[in-house]
Protein backbone atom coordinates (compact mmCIF):
# COMPACT_ATOMS: atom_id res chain seq x y z
CA UNK A 1 0.00 0.00 0.00
CA UNK A 2 3.01 2.23 0.35
CA UNK A 3 3.34 2.65 -3.43
CA UNK A 4 -0.34 3.68 -3.64
CA UNK A 5 0.13 6.19 -0.82
CA UNK A 6 3.18 7.72 -2.53
CA UNK A 7 1.48 7.73 -5.92
CA UNK A 8 -1.65 9.53 -4.69
CA UNK A 9 0.36 12.05 -2.69
CA UNK A 10 2.44 12.72 -5.82
CA UNK A 11 -0.71 13.31 -7.88
CA UNK A 12 -2.38 15.67 -5.39
CA UNK A 13 -1.86 18.81 -7.55
CA UNK A 14 -3.26 17.03 -10.61
CA UNK A 15 -6.32 15.93 -8.64
CA UNK A 16 -6.82 19.48 -7.36
CA UNK A 17 -6.76 20.76 -10.95
CA UNK A 18 -9.48 18.26 -11.81
CA UNK A 19 -11.59 19.68 -8.99
CA UNK A 20 -11.17 23.16 -10.47
CA UNK A 21 -12.58 22.08 -13.83
CA UNK A 22 -16.31 22.91 -13.83
CA UNK A 23 -16.93 20.72 -16.89
CA UNK A 24 -15.81 17.63 -15.02
CA UNK A 25 -17.79 18.48 -11.92
CA UNK A 26 -21.04 18.65 -13.88
CA UNK A 27 -21.02 14.86 -13.93
CA UNK A 28 -22.13 13.52 -10.55
CA UNK A 29 -20.53 10.13 -11.07
CA UNK A 30 -17.13 11.67 -11.81
CA UNK A 31 -17.48 14.01 -8.84
CA UNK A 32 -18.20 10.96 -6.66
CA UNK A 33 -15.09 9.26 -8.02
CA UNK A 34 -12.93 12.31 -7.26
CA UNK A 35 -14.37 12.47 -3.75
CA UNK A 36 -13.56 8.82 -3.17
CA UNK A 37 -10.01 9.26 -4.50
CA UNK A 38 -9.42 12.30 -2.29
CA UNK A 39 -10.75 10.43 0.73
CA UNK A 40 -8.44 7.49 0.05
CA UNK A 41 -5.46 9.81 -0.52
CA UNK A 42 -6.13 11.62 2.77
CA UNK A 43 -6.53 8.36 4.67
CA UNK A 44 -3.24 7.04 3.29
CA UNK A 45 -1.38 10.32 3.78
CA UNK A 46 -2.45 10.43 7.43
CA UNK A 47 -0.81 7.06 8.07
CA UNK A 48 2.95 7.40 8.09
CA UNK A 49 3.67 3.67 8.12
CA UNK A 50 1.09 1.94 5.94
CA UNK A 51 3.10 -1.26 6.09
CA UNK A 52 2.23 -1.58 9.81
CA UNK A 53 -1.54 -1.31 9.84
CA UNK A 54 -3.87 -2.85 12.35
CA UNK A 55 -6.41 -5.26 10.91
CA UNK A 56 -9.13 -2.66 11.46
CA UNK A 57 -7.20 0.01 9.53
CA UNK A 58 -6.40 -2.48 6.79
CA UNK A 59 -10.09 -3.39 6.43
CA UNK A 60 -11.08 0.29 6.37
CA UNK A 61 -8.54 1.15 3.68
CA UNK A 62 -9.48 -1.94 1.69
CA UNK A 63 -13.07 -0.68 1.66
CA UNK A 64 -11.89 2.75 0.48
CA UNK A 65 -9.80 1.18 -2.30
CA UNK A 66 -12.72 -1.02 -3.35
CA UNK A 67 -14.97 2.07 -3.56
CA UNK A 68 -12.48 3.93 -5.76
CA UNK A 69 -11.90 0.93 -8.02
CA UNK A 70 -15.65 0.29 -8.45
CA UNK A 71 -16.33 3.94 -9.34
CA UNK A 72 -13.30 4.04 -11.63
CA UNK A 73 -14.45 0.98 -13.57
CA UNK A 74 -17.91 2.48 -13.97
CA UNK A 75 -16.47 5.75 -15.30
CA UNK A 76 -14.17 3.89 -17.66
CA UNK A 77 -17.04 1.81 -19.03
CA UNK A 78 -19.17 4.93 -19.58
CA UNK A 79 -16.25 6.55 -21.39
CA UNK A 80 -15.72 3.47 -23.57
CA UNK A 81 -19.42 3.52 -24.49
CA UNK A 82 -19.07 7.20 -25.45
CA UNK A 83 -15.98 6.52 -27.56
CA UNK A 84 -17.54 3.53 -29.31
CA UNK A 85 -20.62 5.56 -30.23
CA UNK A 86 -18.89 8.81 -31.22
CA UNK A 87 -15.23 8.08 -31.95
CA UNK A 88 -14.73 4.48 -33.11
CA UNK A 89 -11.06 5.05 -34.00
CA UNK A 90 -10.32 6.22 -30.44
CA UNK A 91 -12.36 3.32 -29.10
CA UNK A 92 -10.18 0.91 -31.08
CA UNK A 93 -7.05 2.33 -29.49
CA UNK A 94 -8.62 2.28 -26.03
CA UNK A 95 -9.55 -1.37 -26.40
CA UNK A 96 -6.05 -2.28 -27.55
CA UNK A 97 -4.53 -0.52 -24.54
CA UNK A 98 -7.22 -1.63 -22.07
CA UNK A 99 -5.78 -1.18 -18.55
CA UNK A 100 -8.00 -4.00 -17.27
CA UNK A 101 -6.66 -6.55 -19.77
CA UNK A 102 -3.20 -7.87 -18.88
CA UNK A 103 -2.89 -9.25 -22.44
CA UNK A 104 -3.78 -5.98 -24.17
CA UNK A 105 -1.53 -5.04 -27.04
CA UNK A 106 -1.28 -1.83 -29.05
CA UNK A 107 -0.82 -3.86 -32.21
CA UNK A 108 -3.82 -4.36 -34.50
CA UNK A 109 -4.51 -8.02 -35.13
CA UNK A 110 -6.81 -9.62 -37.68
Amino acid sequence: MKWLRNYLIGKRNFLLHLLNNPNLLEHDSFTNLLGAVFHLAEELAARRQVERLSNTDYQHLSGDIHRVYTLLISEWLDYMHHLKKNYPYLFSLAMRTNPFDPNASIYVTA
